[in-house]
């Protein structure tokens, strides 16, 4: 394994999915194609004055965000795993649209980090004048192999990388599409905020208990989870379809404010089937701030008595990749319960 020394030159393996970010426009047709990441230091030549070695690793074929399946985060974490002791850090070039996803899933699924894994885009292409791509990516690196006194990572978590802010990325959740600050982190602030330098808030940033410790890979993932958003006029057959669906495992209910929903007597009769049925029942509240209390008001607690399970403050994102991980984990349901109101990841606060 590498001996991680302050002194050593830290290596950096930025892995390019696809995105915004990689795209230049060809001279000849004025369409945006991919370009050669070999070739980053011409982009970003900035990344040159860095004391550390840059590797590149392109997927191929590249993937739109939007097309992002469960299958680039095993890919993704895989190489993360095989390439682990070659890097101090890795930086994952992604596509904003689904960026948050991928970031929660390799949260659940690289165990015991002691390297930053930090996802960032941009916006704009980075071939353009006004990109916001290469100041992310120029803070993603440095991020990445920021070490401390003991030669040990500053930030050794799955984060995002997003105008001047560091989130970590299972609190993390696209919030605007046509605006540089894209991203928010509203139940947690962030884990550093890069201005003339970067400031890091060393009190909220988890550290392995062992930094010896091997990282563990969890690439098995059941993805047999629905989301049903409650909303004013929802009615009992799409509630019935979603939460006893044959093929769902698993339902997200995304509540109003803290954790509630309907009281009216067909709809807790079909969450009681449901949890009864052996069915796991997750809630998570539609606000982008705040937490999941099933006991402050009546509606919550007829939920909770349902069998519906606390969420906290979980993301919609994360408690998706909560549950793809805790389920590809073995298909004892009460098991999968007990840990899904554990804080695995600093994904919920509790």
């Amino acid at each position: 394994m590498k001996n991680n020394k302050s002194a050593d030159k830290a290596s950096i393996l930025i892995i390019y999915t696809g995105g915004t970010i990689g795209m230049k426009q060809d001279p000849s047709d004025l369409t945006l194609k991919p370009f050669d990441f070999s070739q980053i230091l011409d982009e970003a030549p900035e990344l040159g004055k860095f004391a550390c070695r840059i590797d590149t690793y392109t997927f191929n074929p590249i993937i739109d965000s939007s097309d992002v399946e469960p299958a680039l985060w095993q890919q993704l974490a895989q190489l993360i795993y095989d390439r682990y002791d070659e890097h101090d850090g890795f930086v994952i070039l992604h596509g904003t649209d689904t960026m948050a996803y991928s970031a929660s899933a390799l949260s659940f699924m690289l165990e015991g980090l002691t390297k930053p894994v930090i996802f960032t885009g941009s916006q704009l292409p980075i071939g353009v004048p006004r990109t916001d791509g290469r100041e992310n990516l120029i803070s993603s690196v440095e991020i990445a192999a920021a070490k401390d006194g003991e030669g040990h990572a500053l930030v050794p978590e799955v984060c995002i990388c997003f105008d001047n802010m560091l989130m970590r990325g299972n609190r993390t959740t696209k919030v605007n599409s046509d605006n540089f600050r894209a991203f928010r982190s509203e139940n947690l602030p962030p884990l550093a905020e890069a201005g003339i330098s970067i400031r890091y808030n060393t009190s909220l940033i988890r550290k392995p208990e062992d930094w010896s410790r091997p990282l563990t890979l969890h690439k098995d993932l059941d993805t047999r989870v629905s989301i049903l958003k409650i909303h004013p006029g929802i009615t009992p057959q799409v509630v019935r379809n979603i939460l006893l669906g044959d093929q769902t495992r698993a339902v997200i209910l995304e509540t109003y404010g803290s954790g509630n929903a309907p009281c009216k007597e067909w709809f807790i009769s079909i969450v009681k089937e449901a949890a009864n049925s052996g069915k796991i029942l997750m809630n998570v509240t539609q606000c982008l701030g705040g937490s999941v209390n099933m006991d402050i008001y009546a509606n919550g607690k007829t939920l909770k008595e349902a069998g519906v399970l606390n969420g906290y403050d979980s993301t919609t994102e994360s408690a998706l990749a909560k549950l793809f991980h805790l389920m590809g984990r073995g298909e004892n349901n009460t098991w999968v319960k007990t840990h899904l109101e554990l804080d695995l990841r600093g994904e919920i606060s509790k």
